[in-house]
């Protein structure tokens, strides 16, 4: 039986349809697979220590080939497959096992630790990472956002996203054989995903309208469980919309602006009057970045209608609002024309005196400047009763950055406070680490009360030295395994010279000191730094103390300077010394990206500061025991104490090239002096007992700090309740 984790039209919108969905697969799959049907259906399943290979333990072909899906696994996999698998004792055992366990998870009541379970959290974000299987998120931001629900799953808080179902979701890459990146989109269908449309008590499809280019435009919504909390996902592809209705909710961070002002639109004010049809009147709605930021205007002039002054309105709409800003980086905060605006919604101040003036002084960081375009930040900074940065170092920069927002005197004086992001342990840790610190850390330790306590962690540093080497080892050995695989693959995609091929096939070695860059491909993560002496560079990857370089991510399709800077990286593959030991993975996801935060030994960023907000590849990477090799900027700023990875100087500096040199050269020198002999220097069991001193201490420092149930309890005592 599943709790009704809220008194009001949550579970009521959806879950009937939910069932229904899994009934239906149910039927089609043999009696004893039947309880796969329903977990199929609730993403819990992806951090559940057995979720993943109880399914791929069924068709291990198929499971690849539906990239982890399981409704499409249980759709397709042949009947034999599915009568073996139903035959095999131990994998049926299993698979109960499974759907006890999760059922047990959603059967506990809420809490209502400062979130009262009839008015929930609104949490409203443009992209989700939740699984790779749900291809509506582009990196970190929606990594994030995903990683909150599921915590907030885990500490049965009263919560529900809102977001958008995107088609074609973000763009899938092609990189051709001089580097240079191409990008492409494919048609998704969501009904062949864990996710339902909602339907009213008569049976039909829950719609909602927004006015968007003069016109009304329809969406429908599908849910999706994310655990204990439904993720409600709109979709303009209505059959009753224009073409370009259709086209809204086709790609995340669609390069034409007033498509995107359009999904701004149809997230921000849809959202909110999405709430209005499911019956919740949200304790607080939580916008995360400034995307959805419209839906405060959403609120103003429902409250003006109803008869508020537009000042009372104001300061109404503020009591209702959060807001957590993600960057400093001028392209994530986006500024647009007035024309633009009133051609995207030409109706949206008909309510409000003197109308357009006001509502575009709302985005405006001078409100008196009619000259200035108006932005969605501004927007959600000034009407927001809590604003926060996603690190200590992005607080102070948002402080200086949105002063004037504020009419402040000086940077202190403004309210812009921080929640430093976290991860979600149990979706990232290394599968093999998370058995180890089971054993040695006892029964309970990563449940939300207790991962947070670092007196959780202390049992860390009694593990012998030797079985955390043993695990290191073991997920170096796959992630080549993977990568030999992937390269070659990969390769022969691109044409490249069979010999090249060749290298990558028999390459890579497993006992090799490997270090990995995955994140997106701006310009400010200086992924060139990695390379910039070129032929320091090349003597660190050779020779038998040689190290192994692995990179992946995208650039922005209108982002020349970051596909650029994948080309330059690209014409050093001539080398011989290269292609057996630096490989780039294309078409960067949730899933490759768990593959080389398992894998590799060392993390490496290289952000020019202050411009890394937050970044939490790298808290991944220490939760699978990785190190940390990074500028001291965002969280690592906080997190290193000089014994738990290496750190370069994050002093932001005027003159970005000669920064960029000096940076460079603490890369190599921290490299050749402390990083390479540190894993090198053996005990007589083969063991580098100070490399693992370090990842002890960054487990131990990093864990507690860095987890996404420490970020959501902050966010509830410090932000929700405020």
């Amino acid at each position: 039986m599943i709790h009704d984790n809220f008194r009001n039209g949550i579970v009521q919108n959806g879950s009937r349809e939910v069932r229904r969905a899994a009934q239906a697969l149910a039927s089609v799959v043999p009696s004893r697979l039947a309880p796969l049907a329903r977990v199929a259906y609730n993403y819990r399943w992806t951090w559940h220590p057995d979720g993943d290979r109880v399914f791929r333990d069924i068709d291990p072909y198929r499971w690849r080939m539906s990239g982890r899906n399981p409704v499409r696994l249980l759709q397709e996999a042949p009947q034999e497959c599915l009568e073996r698998a139903a035959g095999h004792r131990v994998l049926v055992e299993r698979l109960e096992a499974l759907a006890d366990s999760i059922d047990e998870d959603l059967s506990r009541p809420p809490s209502e630790d400062g979130v009262p379970g009839d008015h929930p959290v609104a949490f409203l974000c443009s992209e989700y990472g939740i699984h790779r299987s749900l291809p509506v998120y582009s990196g970190g931001l929606g990594a994030l956002a995903g990683d909150i629900l599921k915590s907030a799953s885990d500490r049965a808080l009263p919560m529900m996203g809102i977001g958008i179902m995107y088609r074609q979701g973000y763009f899938h890459q092609r990189v051709d054989a001089s580097g240079w990146q191409h990008e492409y989109w494919y048609e998704t269908d969501p009904e062949r995903r864990p996710a339902v449309k909602i339907a009213d008590a008569a049976g039909r499809p829950v719609q909602i309208t927004v006015p968007i280019w003069g016109e009304t435009v329809t969406a429908h919504v599908w849910r999706v469980e994310v655990g204990r909390v439904p993720l409600f996902l709109l979709d303009t592809a209505v059959e009753e919309n224009s073409p370009r209705h259709r086209f809204i909710s086709s790609r995340l961070y669609e390069g034409n602006r007033q498509v995107r002002l359009a999904q701004y639109a149809l997230l921000g004010v849809g959202g909110m009057r999405l709430l209005r049809v499911l019956g919740v009147e949200p304790s607080v709605t939580h916008i995360n970045e400034g995307h959805p930021a419209l839906a405060t205007l959403e609120v103003l002039d429902r409250l003006v209608q109803e008869g508020r002054s537009f000042f009372e309105a104001t300061d109404e709409v503020r009591q209702r609002f959060v807001f957590t800003t993600h960057t400093p980086v001028p392209a994530g905060n986006e500024t647009y024309e007035p024309a633009e605006m009133q051609a995207v919604f030409p109706d949206v101040a008909e309510h409000l005196g003197d109308g357009w003036n006001r509502l575009l002084s709302l985005g405006r960081v001078d409100p008196d400047n009619t000259g200035e375009p108006p932005g969605m930040t501004p927007l959600a900074l000034r009407m927001s009763r809590h604003v926060n940065g996603v690190s200590r170092i992005h607080a102070e920069v948002s402080r200086s950055m949105w002063q004037r927002v504020f009419d402040a005197e000086n940077p202190d004086e403004v309210p812009i406070s921080h929640v430093t992001n976290g991860v979600h342990l149990p979706s990232w840790m290394c599968p093999d680490l998370r058995k180890l610190l089971d054993r040695h850390l006892g029964d309970g330790w990563s449940r939300p009360e207790r991962v947070t306590d670092p007196a959780t962690w202390e049992a860390v540093d009694r593990i012998p030295d030797t079985e955390i080497w043993e695990v290191r080892n073991a997920a170096r050995r796959r992630l080549v395994h993977w990568v030999r695989s992937e390269t070659v693959t990969e390769r022969l995609a691109r044409g490249e010279t069979m010999e090249h091929v060749e290298r990558a096939a028999r390459a890579f070695d497993p006992g090799a000191l490997t270090l990995g860059f995955a994140r997106r491909l701006a310009t400010y993560k200086r992924l060139h730094l990695v390379t910039r002496d070129l032929p320091r560079f090349l003597r660190l990857i050779e020779g038998p103390r040689g190290l192994q370089f692995l990179f992946a991510g995208k650039a922005h399709p209108l982002d020349d300077g970051a596909k650029q800077i994948l080309r330059q990286l690209f014409e050093i593959k001539s080398d011989t010394r290269v292609a057996g030991r630096v490989a780039f993975f294309e078409d960067y996801n949730i899933g490759k990206a768990q593959q080389m935060l398992c894998g590799c030994d060392v993390w490496i960023n290289l952000p020019r500061p202050p411009q890394e907000a937050s970044g939490t590849s790298g808290m991944k990477s220490a939760l699978s025991g990785g190190l940390n090799l990074s500028v001291l900027d965002g969280w690592w700023a906080e997190a290193y104490d000089g014994e738990n990875g290496w750190g370069i100087d994050g002093t932001p500096e005027p003159d970005e090239g000669a920064k960029d040199a000096r940076d460079a050269e603490a890369f190599y020198d921290l490299l050749e002096r402390e990083v390479i002999p540190l894993f090198h220097d053996r005990d007589e069991h083969g063991v580098p007992v100070g490399w693992v001193r370090r990842i002890k201490r960054s487990l131990r420092t990093i864990g507690p700090r860095f987890c996404a149930d420490r970020m959501l309890a902050q966010y509830v005592n410090e932000v929700y309740r405020s």
